[in-house]
């Protein structure tokens, strides 16, 4: 610690605990920080105490977490490419689903949902986030302060939800067919409620979200947004920490494990047990479907949960390790954890595309539209399914199929005749024998 900060140190000490410096110089660094935290927490006025002393102390020091240029460089490029695959992706999932009839199934409007989740993070909450943790400074305002923590936590909880949701009817699929009757109204009504859940996890946002400026030494500012709890602000307000307990057990914890128990008495379902007899052509088809879809939403559930895990914990571990949050690599620490969180929007279109045939049939029309496809074995299979795979609502593309019917059709036909030719020419070679 410099002699300039040190100074403060003990003179901003001496002006909140109204105590005679001379007495505090006899004092160690430890055993003044160990006084300054005991008037602190017995005295009733704690938060007004505790944000003289940070404006008395910012007078001594420099402004804080300023990266250099190459650091910032390298962080704004691969957030750059993140986000460039997240929006770019997520919007396409949507309109795979809501512009083509056959794609409008119940599982893919909570597909629908989640990728809104995730564009409203990438857009409305990671952008600016972004900006404010690579230049430590907000400046955009207490107003988008607010309704950036809202949309934070606010999409968040919405993802896992949907999810959720997702395993219980895949579950219901599976396990119980016959009692299975999820309806598209009902699914609309499932949608909302959990955004109005959502909504009511993260009101604290919209009541305690505000900014702040603090000016140092070097004649440089820093504009802070953050949560300021009626206890307290960061790191030193117990009701933020129970918050941070809560949302956690809600959006990750419990969610989790109700995933992890479905989709284990799912896969016991359809890889453990053997059914009596031998199955049908039909039924190995629709097994085998199951087992895909399955296997899809466990990689997206798995995905998720590590990508969300370190980030969670973050705020849990540094409210009980303070100091932590004082170490000149904290700032790479938590973009690393952010960048990982916010990489799960852009993984998912990924997996729909690796692992679920007709979004994949989708997606390579939309690249063949770009690019010079036409020889392509990706094209030629397109062709080959469009009858399968294009929407209706398309004239264009109906009486494509209708021709590639008929086309199919006297196809058919002209076999028969050969076959009966051929059949023919075998009895008259017959006879003749």
């Amino acid at each position: 610690m410099s002699s300039l900060i040190l100074y403060g140190l003990y003179n901003c000490s001496a002006t909140i605990l109204e105590r005679n410096i001379t007495f505090l110089l006899m004092l160690n660094r430890s055993e003044l920080l160990n006084t300054l935290q005991n008037a602190l927490d017995s005295s009733p006025e704690q938060k007004v105490l505790r944000d003289a002393f940070l404006d008395c102390f910012s007078n001594y020091q420099e402004r804080p977490f300023d990266l250099s240029w190459w650091q910032k460089l390298f962080w704004s490029l691969i957030f750059a490419a993140m986000l460039l695959v997240a929006t770019c992706g997520n919007v396409i999932v949507i309109w795979i689903v809501l512009a083509h009839r056959r794609m409008r199934t119940v599982t893919n409007y909570f597909l629908v949902n989640l990728s809104t989740a995730d564009l409203m993070m990438s857009l409305l909450n990671c952008v600016f986030n972004f900006i404010f943790l690579l230049n430590s400074n907000w400046p955009f305002g207490v107003v988008y302060c607010t309704i950036n923590n809202f949309v934070a936590h606010v999409t968040v909880a919405s993802s896992v939800l949907t999810l959720v949701f997702i395993s219980f009817d895949r579950y219901m699929a599976i396990m119980r067919p016959l009692q299975h009757h999820m309806s598209r109204r009902r699914t609309v009504i499932i949608v909302l409620l959990i955004w109005v859940i959502s909504s009511t996890l993260a009101v604290p946002c919209l009541l305690y979200s505000t900014t702040e400026s603090r000016r140092y030494s070097n004649g440089k500012t820093r504009i802070s947004c953050y949560l300021v709890w009626p206890d307290g602000s960061y790191l030193h307000s117990r009701i933020e920490y129970f918050y941070n307990i809560v949302f956690l057990s809600v959006t990750y914890l419990v969610p989790m494990t109700i995933m992890a128990i479905c989709y284990t008495l799912m896969g016991r379902k359809l890889w453990g047990s053997k059914s009596i007899g031998e199955l049908t052509y039909y039924q190995k088809k629709s097994i085998k479907s199951k087992r895909k879809v399955v296997k899809m939403f466990i990689i997206i559930v798995v995905i998720f949960a590590i990508c969300w895990l370190p980030y969670q914990g973050f705020f849990i571990f540094v409210y009980h390790h303070s100091h932590f949050a004082e170490t000149s690599y904290i700032q790479h620490v938590y973009l690393s954890f952010y960048w990982l969180a916010m990489s799960n929007a852009m993984v998912n279109p990924i997996i729909y595309y690796w692992m679920n045939n007709r979004f994949r049939v989708y997606f390579q029309l939309i690249m063949c539209k770009r690019t010079d496809c036409a020889n392509s074995p990706t094209q030629e299979f397109i062709k080959y399914q469009r009858s399968d795979v294009i929407p209706y609502n398309s004239g264009r593309l109906k009486s494509t199929s209708i021709r590639w019917k008929h086309n199919m059709a006297e196809t058919q036909m002209q076999n028969l005749r050969i076959r009966s030719i051929s059949i023919n020419d075998h009895k008259q070679d017959t006879t003749v024998v």
